[in-house]
């Protein structure tokens, strides 16, 4: 089974510049978006083969995700049953016969960490959602999460040190779903590889030097672990500020 993960800073840009070329490519069995930038009824896409599930953000070209798969799911749901997080449209359920699949797009903590606070709440609260449904069968979750976890994970640690996505705060709360038993599967293939990134700037050249952050991922319950079969970043594929990521399951 093949999953990918793409943060496409805006679908309607993305299909612009190729995104329904590397669709086709992969042809994966369950494809996630994030920050699809949309409303219900300003795009119609036709993926013949798959059913598409969309959440949307209350707030005009903001946030959104989308899941797009191949087999039909038991049961989709939206947001984690929170008032203040469900509005932006983060976060997408699939369940199947054998795991859920999380696709979720995490809030940034902004300029100055000015949205840290809320972060947080959101961290503890979207943790709680995983375990909860974990307490009935395995979780896959992808997306965005907006965090590089290590030094490992970012071409310039010691400059970002105190910027969003590589606070301490920020940085603990991915400790703390390692420590709720959740497996970062590029890590898992590949523990001290460096300078694989998936989001870089559009200022400054950053992608064309590299200067970039891992943070986009596949995550998966450590049940899951003898399913893992292969995973990978796709830094050569355009279209947005972010790659694609995916995740093999035997």
């Amino acid at each position: 089974m093949r999953l990918v993960s793409w943060n496409v800073n805006g679908l309607r840009a993305a299909l612009q510049k190729g995104f329904l070329d590397f669709f086709h490519q992969a042809d994966a069995d369950i494809f996630c978006l994030q920050e699809t930038k949309l409303q219900e009824g300003q795009l119609e896409l036709d993926l013949p083969g798959y059913h598409q599930y969309w959440s949307y953000a209350e707030t005009r070209g903001y946030s959104g995700t989308a899941l797009f798969t191949k087999e039909l799911p038991l049961e989709v749901t939206y947001g984690i049953g929170k008032a203040e997080h469900d509005q932006e449209g983060r976060v997408i359920t699939a369940q199947y016969p054998d795991f859920y699949l999380v696709g979720v797009y995490t809030p940034n903590s902004q300029d100055k960490l000015k949205r840290l606070d809320y972060r947080m709440v959101w961290e503890q609260d979207f943790l709680s959602y995983l375990k909860k449904l974990e307490a009935s069968k395995p979780v896959i979750f992808c997306g965005d999460l907006n965090v590089a976890h290590k030094e490992i994970d970012l071409k310039n640690p010691r400059s970002n040190r105190y910027n969003p996505g590589f606070s301490d705060e920020e940085r603990a709360c991915f400790t703390r779903l390692l420590e709720n038993g959740f497996v970062d599967t590029f890590r898992y293939f590949h523990p001290e590889r460096r300078e694989i990134y998936s989001w870089w700037s559009y200022r400054s050249h950053a992608r064309e030097r590299n200067t970039g952050w891992r943070i986009d991922y596949f995550m998966v319950s450590a049940s899951l672990k003898p399913r893992l079969a292969d995973v990978a970043i796709h830094m050569k594929v355009l279209g947005s500020d972010h790659c694609p990521v995916e995740l093999v399951l035997e």
